[in-house]
């Protein structure tokens, strides 16, 4: 029988045909189940020494084999829908006859538009992972490198880090009672609080915001403090318990948060260095700015003690710490990044004044580390945002973390993808809004990250609504997204590398609590699991010692505490 017969045999399933033994002796027949019932040696197996099966056998056997074939497809199939994501996208479906060659390189605008999927080109994801990731090894030589700066800033003004004495020798017990009240001068908005501290680790708390004015900001200096005094005055006032005479012969005890570049050499005494954030108030600079607000309330006839001057991170090591004693590291993950801590006087070279305190809180202002450019990789997105600003080559660290920028720096990428054709082919280039300097906000990437829609409604709503570009694709969205979660990240896991390198320096690597208020660590999606994470890269098993908390209020209540510790401080 020839090769074509056999193969027409088995399709009619007329016949299978297959060699006898050379001995010309019949085959023994199967021993394990067959799927049909097999017939006799002599039905089987024909006169000339072929083994042969009936029709009704062949059919059987084509089904089996059908079936066997039909469940090794689905296998693969399933095991290459679930297999890991490379680079979280599937085979790209590409129309050879869509790429344009030059010189024998796909440029990136052909590549994109023959990219014919639902998921973003993989090359270009892969190429932003690379420019943006932080390994583990990193961190860890990142946070190695801030010890090193840290222990430079304790022994010199010189060094980039500050690492400026606060004068705060104490830290609440928790215990502390009585009312307070607080001023908090961040910028725009300015705030005053009463405190009540209730010697259990709780407080009540009322407060009135105002809105600092333009002519306010720029005007004297004697107006702008006035209008502080006002404000306090009033605020005493506005629950009618009091009365005029009563408010301006009653003794209240205050501490004031003043978020600006100060020269402290006491508790309750600090210079202005220099104004910002839009403020340039005549006769302040280089002015005691205690001093400045003590004579406002003289004006007003208000007997006030300005016990304390604390900057927010300061105070929010503070606030925490009445709640949670065990807290010795402040941090602030917001529109602006700090961290304060509790040091060793003795590891103070720098710090001359003696007394009988043991510890006091360094504010560190890391938002200034690495300004060399040392140690932490930045992309020329990182530096597009850096020449965009005021202080070019100064507080980098802080242009890499903190909610001011982290919008900014997915702006630049985002722009740089619309001009090589791999994002947003439809609208991208008719999008003035994207060409808008801190149009994208922060806020825009938390929302998109907690999209988690088939289509991804809400970052369509984004791009298209607020960032005005039309028409985007399915895989414009999940790029985007994609683009938002490696700088959120980056944020997060450089954020734990500052604080492990602190935790490092205080030695407390055996328990600390860490207090950590803003808007990012509270709001952003993930990024306090992001930062536990890295601290585990970093540290290792005594990671599960540091605990982060969120710390609320600590310009205010802060403020409050440490006025109220203030005697003790003195002394």
């Amino acid at each position: 029988m020839d090769t074509w017969s056999f193969v027409g045999g088995l399709v009619v399933g007329e016949c299978v045909c297959l060699p006898a033994a050379a001995d010309t002796q019949p085959p023994r027949p199967p021993a394990w189940p067959m799927p049909f019932q097999p017939l006799p040696v002599r039905d089987w197996v024909g006169l000339d020494g072929i083994a042969v099966l009936g029709k009704d056998d062949a059919v059987m056997v084509m089904r089996v084999v059908v079936c066997v074939a039909v469940v090794v497809i689905v296998v693969y199939s399933r095991r290459a829908s679930t297999a890991p994501l490379a680079a979280n996208v599937p085979a790209p479906s590409i129309d050879l006859a869509e790429i344009k060659i030059s010189d024998g390189v796909h440029t990136a605008a052909a590549t994109a538009a023959a990219y014919h999927s639902d998921e973003p080109n993989p090359a270009t994801v892969l190429r932003l992972q690379q420019m943006f990731e932080v390994t583990g090894d990193k961190l860890s030589q990142i946070s190695r490198h801030m010890m090193a700066e840290m222990k430079k800033g304790l022994a010199s003004d010189d060094s980039t880090l500050k690492m400026i004495p606060t004068h705060v020798v104490r830290r609440p017990k928790g215990n502390e009672t009585g009312s307070y009240l607080a001023l908090d001068l961040g910028g725009t908005n300015f705030r005053v609080c009463e405190i009540t501290l209730d010697g259990r680790g709780g407080t009540r708390s009322r407060q009135s915001k105002h809105t600092v004015t333009d002519d306010l900001k720029n005007g004297s200096g004697i107006q702008l403090f006035d209008f502080f005094a006002d404000c306090v005055k009033n605020f005493l006032l506005k629950d009618g318990e009091l009365s005029v005479a009563e408010v301006e012969s009653k003794r209240y005890i205050l501490g004031f948060t003043f978020s600006f570049a100060i020269n402290q050499v006491s508790i309750n005494e600090g210079y202005l260095l220099l104004w910002n954030k839009g403020f340039s108030a005549s006769d302040c600079v280089n002015r005691n700015v205690v001093q400045l607000l003590h004579e406002a309330f003289l004006r007003k006839k208000l007997n006030i003690e300005i016990t304390a001057l604390i900057n927010d991170t300061t105070g929010t090591l503070v606030s925490h710490a009445y709640s949670a004693p065990d807290t010795y590291i402040g941090v602030i993950l917001g529109t602006g990044t700090n961290a304060a801590y509790v040091e060793r006087i003795e590891n103070i070279p720098k710090y001359k004044s003696k007394g009988q305190a043991k510890d006091m809180i360094i504010n560190t202002e890391w938002g200034a580390f690495d300004d060399e450019m040392v140690v932490i990789p930045r992309t020329k997105y990182d530096n597009k945002v850096d020449r965009g600003t005021a202080h070019v080559k100064t507080y980098t660290f802080e242009k890499l973390i903190s909610g001011m920028y982290l919008g900014e720096i997915v702006r630049f990428v985002l722009a740089d993808l619309v001009k090589t054709g791999e994002i947003f082919v439809a609208g991208g280039s008719k999008s003035k809004t994207l060409q808008v300097p801190y149009a994208f906000e922060t806020a825009f990437m938390s929302r998109i990250e907690r999209d988690h829609s088939l289509d991804l409604s809400d970052v369509r709503t984004v791009l298209e609504d607020l960032m005005h570009i039309q028409g985007t694709t399915l895989a414009d969205r999940r790029l985007t997204r994609a683009i938002c979660e490696m700088v959120g990240k980056r944020s997060a896991r450089l954020s734990a590398a500052g604080i492990a390198a602190i935790v490092t320096k205080m030695n407390k690597l055996d328990g600390c609590t860490v207090g950590i208020d803003g808007s990012l660590f509270e709001l952003y999606p993930h990024f306090s699991n992001r930062m536990r994470d890295a601290l585990h890269e970093i540290l290792g098993f005594s990671a599960d010692n540091i605990v982060l908390e969120q710390a609320r209020d600590g310009s205010g209540q802060g403020a409050a505490l440490i006025a109220a510790l203030a005697k003790t401080i003195s002394e």
